[in-house]
């Protein structure tokens, strides 16, 4: 049996109607649960000793709106051991009420689930370390969410330097 069969059928036999979704695409093998039993498959993907999925390489959010739920969060597992990658999914309606955080079963997951409260909004319970990373500590919004308003410059050229000019900040003599 294949490694990522393997690890579909051991989270299938350990907690069954949890998987809801499995999407193998370009080798890569994504298994969708309930952010409920996020913290809970963790460990036991982690501890199980047929998989060992020893290494978060990264939590990353993508945002779909307009679509409902609006975010899915990704956890990038690496076994070591195995030599095998396995991405968790789970979708999140509300990101004031997102997954349980799983710096029990991986610490450096304080880190990555704060880039990822910091740049995306999503909150992780049970993180108490959620804060700016990136941005000033008094930055307004979530830069990566699709609603976020963008902030640009015209570019100026030889047609329509003139109306740029005018409104540049020049100092004052």
């Amino acid at each position: 049996m294949s490694q990522d069969n393997l690890v579909v059928e051991k989270i299938k036999a350990q907690f069954p109607d949890t998987i809801e979704e499995v999407v193998d695409f370009r080798g890569e093998r994504t298994i969708f649960v309930p952010k409920e039993h996020i913290k809970v498959i963790s460990q036991f993907l982690r501890d199980d000793e047929d998989l060992q999925y020893n290494f978060l390489s990264d939590i990353v959010a993508d945002d779909y709106l307009p679509e409902f739920p609006r975010f899915a969060v990704s956890y990038h597992l690496y076994s070591i051991p195995q030599n095998h990658r396995l991405r968790l999914r789970t979708w999140v309606e509300d990101p004031d009420d997102g997954p349980e955080t799983v710096a029990a079963v991986w610490p450096i997951a304080t880190w990555l689930e704060t880039e990822v409260w910091d740049l995306m909004g999503v909150r992780f319970s049970g993180n108490n370390a959620l804060r700016r990373l990136f941005l000033p500590e008094d930055w307004q919004g979530h830069p990566l969410r699709k609603d976020y308003p963008l902030g640009y410059e015209e570019v100026q050229f030889s047609f329509n330097w003139e109306e740029i000019d005018k409104r540049k900040p020049y100092a004052k003599d």
